[in-house]
């Protein structure tokens, strides 16, 4: 466990006023020159000053994987955890202390490999933390093997004639489970990046961000559908809530609308208003077609596709102990373990 350095003497409505120098900490960056997460770093960083919440109320845990070592380079409370486990130790310390503000970050290996059986229950849980998924399509500090997320047919050292498996979806994987708020952002648009972690970090509940991230030297440009600017503006549709879904070039707009229960891609000015899909975080259905569409027949979609109420698993849990102690008193846990059937071994 890390601990915070510095101090801030400025305030500002009774929390310090922090920049983003503040949340940097002292630790040597050491991903490889070029990686996808230095952009992301810098972007929580800033970040971070925007939230309005104490730097010793904020923690940052990790699980194994390049993107694993984010935590050291925060100046924050935080964990360094085992493979797979952030969401576990993440839940622990919810309910433990639930005044504290929780990140959790993680990969496409890390999250959704040996970890994603943690993942699958701290989504359905809702517990309320906000999990951010650094996803480049391959393992990258094990040295290039396939991941979860790779492509069917994707040639890696572990996969030397192409890999069978077919990949996970993130985005459909946390809808799957329940999760409350689910978005998507990438490593090369900051100021979106910078409102989605901002929206995250509102949401009361989990919320899942997954963030397409460039590893340069053993999957550079998996994402290059969605970072060589005329293939960007081709097929990147930006979500916002109570708006059609449009995209393409401004001469030439296409939309998404729906031909009974699939989507269908036409030009917006052969279709009347009226028949457009105008985006509802609220709806989780339409949310869950959304996430599976992709290049180069659909969109690729980014930002908000979900995001809805629903109970908080910390504050059940701490209810049920209110009532426990309401009805049977605070307890007495050496009474308790003398209770029952006891022995002696002599």
């Amino acid at each position: 466990m890390s601990t915070v350095t510095g101090a801030v003497d400025a305030t500002q409505g009774g929390v310090p006023k922090y920049t983003k120098k503040d949340f940097e900490s002292d630790q040597d960056v050491r991903w490889c020159p070029g990686c996808g997460d230095y952009a992301i770093l810098s972007a929580i960083q800033k970040t971070m000053p925007d939230l309005g919440i104490p730097k010793e109320d904020i923690v940052f845990i990790s699980g194994i994987g390049c993107s694993s070592r984010f935590r050291y380079y925060m100046n924050t409370y935080g964990f360094h955890t085992i493979h797979g486990r952030a969401p576990a130790i993440a839940t622990g310390l919810r309910v433990a202390r639930p005044e504290l503000k929780i990140f959790v970050v993680t990969g496409d290996g890390d999250g959704l490999s040996i970890g994603g059986n943690h993942m699958l229950h701290v989504l359905r849980r809702n517990v309320n933390l906000t999990i951010l998924l650094f996803n480049n399509r391959i393992y990258g500090l094990t040295k290039g093997q396939y991941s979860p997320t790779s492509e069917l047919g994707k040639v890696t050292k572990s996969t030397p004639v192409g890999s069978v498996d077919r990949p996970i979806n993130p985005l459909s994987f946390a809808l799957g489970c329940g999760a409350t708020f689910v978005a998507r952002t990438v490593d090369r648009t900051i100021p979106h990046m910078d409102e989605m972690l901002k929206r995250a970090s509102a949401h009361k509940g989990t919320s899942f961000v997954e963030i397409l991230q460039n590893c340069n030297v053993y999957n550079d440009l998996a994402w290059n559908v969605i970072y060589d600017r005329e293939s960007k503006v081709q097929h990147e549709l930006r979500l916002e809530h109570g708006k059609p879904l449009l995209f393409g070039p401004p001469d030439d707009r296409r939309a998404l609308i729906m031909q009974g229960v699939t989507p269908k891609v036409v030009r917006a000015k052969d279709v009347p208003e009226s028949a457009l899909w105008v985006h509802d975080e609220t709806n989780v259905n339409a949310a869950k077609l959304i996430a599976d569409l992709f290049a180069p027949d659909f969109p690729i979609p980014v930002g908000v596709l979900a995001a809805v109420d629903a109970p908080v698993y910390e504050d059940l849990i701490l209810q049920q102990e209110q009532k426990a102690i309401s009805d049977r008193g605070p307890g007495d846990i050496a009474k308790l373990l003398t209770s029952g059937d006891t022995w002696k071994i002599s």
